[in-house]
């Protein structure tokens, strides 16, 4: 059992996420906690000037509510925050001391027999374990 899970949820498959949010419960630890991390990329600079600077915090506070409101269970910690998806959640697990990430990879046709590439090298660069649902 683990006593911190990090389950990272694309902003877009935040009503999704049942599965992987179940398969974490069924993994901690009874004094354990698990995380809900949803990451907004960061538009490139030559993007991000056609935008109002608040966009990326209005978008923020958008998916934090919907990503709250997906959440089982108020026991379950979420956030939300920008950046690049891979680097985030590893470098989050890695600050946080997360010992389990909890991953989806794709389903459909035939990207459902490849990892996501976020997965993927979720998979690869992780320095704790990780769960993989198909």
């Amino acid at each position: 059992m683990y006593k911190n899970i990090l389950v990272p949820i694309a902003p877009d498959h935040i009503n999704d996420c049942q599965d992987q949010l179940a398969a974490a419960q069924r993994l901690l630890a009874e004094d354990g906690r698990i995380v809900a991390l949803s990451v907004v990329e960061e538009l490139p600079s030559y993007v991000g000037s056609y935008f109002p600077k608040e966009q990326v915090q209005e978008s923020i506070e958008r998916f934090d509510k919907a990503l709250k409101a997906a959440m089982p269970s108020d026991r379950i910690e979420t956030h939300v925050v920008s950046g690049h998806p891979t680097n985030t959640v590893l470098t989050w697990a890695r600050k946080h001391g997360v010992e389990c990430i909890v991953v989806a990879s794709h389903r459909e046709g035939l990207s459902g027999l490849l990892l996501g590439s976020t997965a993927a090298r979720v998979v690869r660069h992780a320095k704790c374990s990780v769960v993989v649902l198909r």
